[in-house]
């Protein structure tokens, strides 16, 4: 499939899916945060086998892109945190076999427990276990960061080493404050999380896609509340 515009042609693939699925809408939303997004992304609806395909497809691209680009980069487990990171894991890995056997045959997956098993194999981890093993998390948003730092505690405490995170969605939007329109600057969740811990923290999609995606799509009234939007929440990292 050919590129849209600015858009690598996984990601007009991946864009194409999430808009025929309506996982990704134009309107008006309010977000948890309270602000009027003129966009949603609902991650809620990767259970169809359609939107799974597209998600881990687009995953093992943005995986591969980021080694083409920066061919030091190297891991040995995708971990998905319990629950929505478990299947993305999962299908991820798979995708990137597919991609290049050679290269990805021998990555695997792994995901944690809620509740940790006292009777079989027992403990926290299902899959690859992750002590000496370098590890990239694969989850759905990184919204305050609070899920994805208990994700890295675990890999901590596993013995893993976290090389680098990939999300689908980077909203590119500064961190709520009390006074969410003071116009002051803040970073994003994921620029505080790539700051604090200093690896690569990876996304399949940012606004500045969705927006160059929709350029040739959507109306002028969609793309002109996008930018505003992008304007008023942009985040300083």
């Amino acid at each position: 499939m050919a590129s849209s515009d600015n858009v690598p042609a996984y990601k007009t693939s991946f864009l194409e899916a999430c808009t025929s699925a309506e996982a990704l809408k134009f309107g008006t939303f309010t977000l948890k945060s309270k602000r009027i997004s003129p966009y949603f992304f609902n991650a809620g609806l990767f259970h169809r086998a359609d939107l799974v395909r597209a998600i881990s497809r687009a995953f093992a691209h943005t995986i591969a892109a980021h080694i083409d680009e920066n061919p030091s980069f190297q891991f040995d487990v995708l971990f998905g945190p319990a629950y929505k990171g478990i299947p993305l894991a999962a299908t991820s890995v798979d995708k990137l076999a597919e991609l290049d056997l050679k290269k990805f045959g021998n990555i695997s997956y792994s995901f944690n427990r809620k509740e940790a098993k006292d009777h079989g194999e027992g403990g926290n981890i299902v899959g690859a276990q992750l002590k000496g093993k370098k590890v990239v998390i694969v989850d759905d948003v990184i919204t305050a960061g609070t899920a994805i730092r208990e994700a890295i505690d675990i890999i901590k405490k596993e013995g893993g080493e976290l090389v680098g995170i990939v999300v689908a969605v980077d909203r590119q939007e500064k961190t709520p404050s009390a006074n969410d329109d003071d116009g002051s600057p803040r970073p994003s969740a994921i620029g505080e999380v790539r700051k604090q811990y200093g690896i690569p923290v990876l996304s399949i999609l940012c606004l500045d896609d969705i927006i160059d995606y929709l350029k040739s799509r959507g109306t002028e009234d969609e793309i002109r509340r996008l930018l505003e939007y992008r304007e008023k929440y942009r985040a300083s990292d």
